[in-house]
């Protein structure tokens, strides 16, 4: 394939740049410099929180930009190019179904912080693997002073056969993701990967067709629509290879650093 004229790339990362130890490859930054050598923009999307996206491409965080929040909160340099919000009132609806899911537990992913109300360690190892800043709180339904960019569960039954069930009457109006195994994320219709990619291409005039993109799970299929070279990873829910136009190796055998360095030949 000619990718002479990509001037764009954006990755997942869980199940996708990372590998299953939710580890960066050695050999992505090597490459990543000579993308930018390149003036290829590197846009990293993710459910993840922005203070731990930042935290986890630390060497290259100032050129990097951070899609987070599946693509609800954009930001390049410090600098936000793109929130989009979910309504308090809906978060409070969809807190409360919570409490009638089991082994479900519920994070308000706000701008500043996340929230969440259970501190058993089963949960807290899985948050603090996503979530830099958060604060432990005796009632979801009274925190202000925030924005809310997305009301995620973490379902250590399995959010697909869990969880779900109890959202997908809210699909026609909200986002409702099965972003991994066990997360489910619930946010506003117009937040999504893709809207991202849509934002990023229009601030820096780059076209489908020049844009490269990587993923893995249900949270990244709007984005693969929104570019030409679109990579399922070869571990990807077969929903996103059935939209995928190419099969990249899997995570843990470096497929997006594998394909990326066919961008230097």
């Amino acid at each position: 394939m000619n990718f002479s004229d990509i001037r764009l790339i954006a990755t997942d990362m869980d199940g996708t740049l990372l590998n299953s130890q939710h580890e960066v490859h050695e050999t992505f930054y090597p490459i990543f410099r000579k993308l930018k050598e390149r003036d290829i923009v590197f846009v990293a999307a993710s459910g993840r929180q922005y203070y731990n996206l930042t935290k986890t491409l630390d060497p290259i965080k100032d050129e990097v930009i951070f899609a987070a929040e599946n693509g609800s909160y954009v930001v390049f340099q410090d600098q936000e190019i793109h929130v989009q919000a979910t309504d308090s009132g809906i978060v409070h609806e969809l807190i409360r179904i919570s409490k009638d899911i089991p082994d479900t537990y519920p994070i308000i992913c706000g701008k500043k912080k996340a929230y969440v109300q259970d501190s058993r360690p089963e949960f807290i190892d899985h948050l603090k693997l996503y979530f830099e800043r958060f604060e432990i709180v005796d009632d979801l339904l009274k925190i202000e002073d925030d924005q809310f960019l997305k009301f995620t569960l973490c379902d250590l039954a399995g959010s697909e056969i869990n969880s779900y069930p109890h959202y997908k009457q809210f699909s026609e109006q909200l986002q409702v993701k099965v972003s991994g195994p066990i997360w489910l994320d619930i946010s506003d219709k117009k937040a999504n990967k893709g809207r991202a990619m849509e934002v990023i291409q229009q601030k820096f005039g780059i076209s489908p067709e020049q844009t490269m993109v990587f993923g893995d799970y249900l949270n990244d299929l709007e984005m693969l629509q929104k570019a030409h070279y679109s990579y399922a990873m070869a571990n990807a829910h077969p929903e996103v290879k059935k939209i995928a136009r190419f099969i990249a190796k899997s995570n843990d055998e470096n497929g997006v650093v594998e394909v990326l360095s066919e961008l230097q030949d």
